[in-house]
């Protein structure tokens, strides 16, 4: 279960992907704070004495429990937590989707980072290619190690190509999200990056800060595991689909349309 909280703080009025704003939903037959409506006929009730209700001029018998109007008795127990009204929080605790667009797929996303991991690659690829640079591979015919593509990576022109692929990876991923939410695979595909407590576009710092945690370790460090990592999360999280990067930067990826 996610702990994400949405943090506090009004929205930007002139951002066009606002959330709609959501009326409560009282329970059905019922008041908005969940008490039973008065019996029809109004008024108070019977004064006891002498022929009233109560045996002896007591008070009036308890109606059994788990009746309610135009049944009788009192209203039946409040449902668990998690149980309102269409399934929503009984104790009115707003839903911070609510008003949204549904969550993007697994299928849908997975397909927006291919485009834009291609976007990025093939230039850099080839403007690398006339220095005959060839970081990540290990040359067989010399007989290299995996310590010996390390230092080639990250010592000398490796350690500038490392730096320029972070910019440009980073620099990608930030510049589109802090200026509609959309990559251009996430256009391809009608996805949009939004935050998670009003649905608004990423401001600058959030974009830089997702883009960081998506990019960085996986250039620096952790070229195979970093991505499987951010998968992972994102099947496991419950309910908001966050990866390690949303959850960083406290936004959600949506349909856009």
């Amino acid at each position: 279960m996610s702990t994400d909280q949405p943090p506090p703080g009004p929205p930007p009025e002139d951002d066009p992907f606002l959330k709609k704003p959501q009326e409560p939903t009282p329970p059905s037959g019922g008041s908005p704070y969940g008490s039973p409506p008065p019996p029809s006929g109004g008024g108070y009730p019977p004064p006891s004495g002498p022929g009233g209700p109560g045996a002896g001029g007591g008070p009036p018998p308890q109606p059994p429990y788990g009746g309610g109007p135009g049944g009788g008795g009192y209203p039946p127990p409040p449902p668990p937590y998690g149980g309102g009204p269409g399934g929503g929080d009984p104790y009115g605790m707003p839903d911070p989707l609510a008003g949204m667009p549904p969550l993007a797929d697994f299928g849908k996303r997975l397909g927006a980072r291919v485009i834009d991991l291609l976007i990025v690659t093939v230039p850099l690829f080839l403007i690398q290619l006339p220095f005959g640079n060839r970081r990540y591979m290990v040359d067989t015919d010399k007989g290299e190690d995996v310590t010996e593509v390390i230092t080639k990576s990250y010592g000398g022109s490796g350690l500038i190509w490392t730096l320029i692929a972070i910019i440009a990876y980073v620099g990608y991923d930030w510049w589109f999200t802090k200026k509609n939410g959309q990559t251009i695979g996430k256009k391809t595909l009608g996805l949009r990056v939004a935050m998670l407590n009003d649905g608004s576009v990423p401001a600058s710092n959030a974009s830089l800060s997702r883009a960081a945690v998506l990019w960085i370790p996986t250039l620096v460090c952790c070229f195979c595991l970093w991505p499987i990592a951010l998968v992972i999360s994102m099947l496991v999280d419950k309910p908001y689909k966050q990866a390690l990067h949303d959850k960083v930067a406290k936004t959600v990826v949506v349909r856009s349309g």
